[in-house]
């Protein structure tokens, strides 16, 4: 009796209170799915490893992705899928990488949800690595923590490198669009259609969903904003140190589709630049990685302008306020360029001069005067800053001045904590031995993302008491902002506030020990950019 007594209960009562009782088991539009507690205290769930479209192997490799297959029975979901195809055993900075499982097919994705919450304001990570490397299951991304807060977390793993963005003639052929390239984002577009249609099942409101990321993760977003083929799927936005708004250089306006590179990673793939698009799949992916190292095919954007997801140049776009008018929060980091971008230790003050006076023309003197001290210590020192600033703080702000201009709300930030520095992707081998210790990096490139997550216990190492706070700080604000578009807690009156950013304040959030807003960074280097780029 008991039994027939629960089974009628389900039947009866709504399709989140079912899912309370048996968060396990969750109905997909491709079957059904079992995933694990990761916090059964907090109800925090997690499904690692979903499907969200079909392997692109064979003679998919190189297409737009596909819908996923249906299965029968219950597929668990306990561990993620492989990492998608990419150079392994790199070792480069807080960057480096161990060795790992790859594939092609590698189209996955991940979630926390906190169970006993419906409609959620859900949150779609793109992490990040040039486009070229990296992967969405690292533990320095688990959602965990961020779901505690009553969201839910999707973390998505997209094609890489040559297998993402490979542009060439013969593939944009056998296209409907004539388009060739930008399979990553492609990817990303699916996922978000996948999120849409399934989300609701584990606990998600596919009307609140904000996607976010960092470095190309960030880029992405800032290109899905500008893409056609997005429109809906998302309604806000995050984006961490770095945008896709900043103008084309002289060498990637001449080749905006790609084919030129394309058709150089060919000729040293097959030793043919107008060979087939059947021959090119029938090559290896480690030929294709060796092709794509020969011809320095990754030297370039990756994202190109396709015609169909990228109709033309994302700045342009952008200028003409045809992007997405979605909330957004988006900011910069104080040493991004640290190991990031090359040093020339051989740099002259003259050859200085001249490659300024290449980037800002009859400005270079001018901007060469804020950078007084840094020259002293070293010109290729100056150039180098000149290049991160131009690169990250000021490409930020150019993206935040665009939306702002909609009239759509935006939150600028930057972080200049000291943080320590780690391989942050080798969570079982941290330590770097820096010679003047673990925080003598500066606020690198990266170090903000064990901070948003929550994960600073999980990943690193030497955390302090200020990390902790600065991350709940951090994980506050990031929740916040997905769940209402503004990072403020509900009535908040705490000297942390965030004021909204606008052309004319330049209100710029500063995340350290003290948070608070102050009236823009580095404002008279980033106004030279200004003079040099905007024409009204």
């Amino acid at each position: 009796m008991l039994r027939t007594f629960c089974f009628a209960l389900l039947i009866c009562l709504p399709a989140e209170f079912v899912m309370a009782v048996d968060p396990d088991t969750v109905t997909t539009s491709q079957g059904e799915v079992r995933g694990n507690w990761t916090d059964e205290a907090k109800g925090i769930h997690e499904f690692k490893g979903l499907p969200y479209a079909r392997p692109p192997v064979g003679d998919l490799r190189w297409k737009p992705p596909q819908a996923p297959e249906k299965w029968s029975g219950i597929r668990t979901a306990d561990r993620p899928g492989p990492a998608c195809w990419q150079e392994s055993q790199l070792e480069q900075f807080v960057w480096s990488r161990g060795t790992f499982e790859r594939s092609e097919d590698c189209l996955y994705l991940n979630i926390w949800s906190n169970v006993e919450q419906p409609k959620q304001p859900v949150m779609v990570w793109f992490h990040g690595g040039s486009h070229t490397s990296g992967m969405s299951h690292d533990t320095i991304f688990d959602g965990a923590t961020l779901a505690r807060q009553g969201v839910l977390v999707v973390t998505v793993n997209y094609r890489l490198g040559p297998f993402g963005f490979l542009a060439h003639p013969a593939l944009a052929a056998e296209s409907s669009h004539n388009s060739a390239g930008n399979y990553g984002l492609l990817d990303k577009i699916a996922a978000l259609n996948w999120v849409r249609d399934n989300i609701a099942q584990f606990g998600g409101n596919p009307d609140n969903v904000t996607i976010f990321g960092q470095s190309a993760g960030s880029q992405s977003v800032c290109a899905l904003m500008a893409s056609p083929l997005s429109k809906g799927l998302f309604h806000k936005a995050i984006g961490q140190s770095a945008s896709c708004t900043q103008p084309d250089t002289e060498r990637d306006a001449a080749d905006a589709n790609g084919f030129d590179r394309g058709r150089r990673l060919a000729q040293a793939l097959v030793e043919d630049t107008d060979v087939d698009a059947a021959a090119l799949r029938k090559t290896s992916p480690e030929a294709v990685m060796r092709a794509a190292n020969k011809s320095r095919w990754a030297a370039q954007s990756r994202i190109v302008v396709d015609g169909w997801v990228v109709p033309e140049s994302i700045d342009d776009i952008y200028l003409a306020g045809q992007q997405a008018r979605v909330p957004l929060l988006l900011g910069s980091l104080a040493n991004e360029g640290h190991l990031l971008f090359p040093l020339n230790e051989n740099l002259d003050k003259s050859d200085l001069q001249a490659a300024t006076e290449k980037l800002a023309g009859t400005y270079a003197a001018a901007l060469l005067e804020h950078y007084a001290s840094e020259i002293a210590e070293s010109p290729g020192l100056a150039q180098r800053e000149i290049a991160t600033d131009l690169f990250m703080t000021y490409g930020m702000r150019r993206w935040a001045d665009h939306q702002s201009a909609t009239g759509a709300p935006v939150y600028l930030y930057h972080f200049d904590h000291t943080p320590p520095a780690f391989r942050l992707y080798v969570p079982d081998n941290p330590d770097l031995k820096l010679p003047d210790g673990p925080r003598s990096a500066g606020a690198y490139h990266s170090a903000d993302l064990a901070y948003v997550f929550g994960t600073v216990d999980k990943v690193g190492l030497d955390w302090q008491e200020a990390d902790r706070q600065l991350s709940r700080t951090m994980v506050r604000f990031w929740t916040n902002f997905a769940k209402s578009g503004d990072p403020n807690s509900p009535g908040q009156t705490w000297a942390s506030e965030w004021q909204p950013y606008d052309r004319k304040s330049r209100a710029t959030m500063l995340l350290n020990s003290n948070p608070h807003t102050t009236k823009g960074v580095r404002t008279a280097k980033l106004d030279i950019w200004d003079a040099v780029f905007f024409t009204d």
